[in-house]
């Protein structure tokens, strides 16, 4: 006889009725000292990063790190080949030719930038994830893409107590408080 599957629960998640409801219950809970939250709406909703006090991202240094790299590694790749390698004077132009290094230093600064940008955005946000679990929450499937404003507050977080989050939930507005199980 196979033993009953127990259900690991993800997070705790609550409907509320418009735009200006999540936008006070997010303040709320930012408040409350939670920090592994998120809020589902059908659009981006002015100010909210402030209401559940978003820092700024980290992508902007992974972009940095990239064109720094890019640029050095063009710059260290050209003075190679043209003055230790093969020391050429092509058309009377010294061995180290800054104007004819400009065109390969500028494509691989933004080469390299733009594939760090994409790492970084994929590692930050751990993507690819082919499921997660909010879906297995049926009125998040049914409401999130049309009319639905949802708050879901990961279990993981060092604060979160179940009866007391479903609780909180309550006192600050949402509806259909509802367990989400991995």
């Amino acid at each position: 006889m196979n033993a009953p599957e127990s259900k690991v629960l993800y997070a705790v998640g609550a409907q509320f009725k418009s735009v200006a409801d999540l936008y006070h219950a997010a303040e709320k809970i930012r408040d409350s000292g939670f920090k592994r939250w998120d809020v589902h709406s059908p659009f981006p909703i002015h100010g909210m990063d402030d209401a559940m006090g978003i820092n700024r991202s980290w992508v902007s240094f992974f972009s940095l790190v990239g064109g720094a790299i890019g640029f050095c590694t063009a710059v260290a790749l050209q003075v190679y080949t043209s003055v230790i390698e093969y020391p050429l004077i092509t058309n009377g132009k010294p061995f180290f030719s800054l104007p004819a290094f400009f065109p390969v230093m500028f494509e691989l600064t933004i080469l390299i930038t733009a594939f760090m940008t994409l790492f970084g955005l994929f590692g930050l946000s751990m993507l690819p994830q082919f499921h997660h679990p909010v879906f297995n929450w049926d009125l998040f499937c049914e409401k999130a893409n049309d009319d639905g404003f949802f708050i879901v507050i990961e279990a993981r977080d060092r604060i979160f107590n179940e009866s007391k989050t479903k609780q909180l939930l309550e006192e600050i507005g949402g509806t259909n408080i509802t367990p989400i199980y991995y």
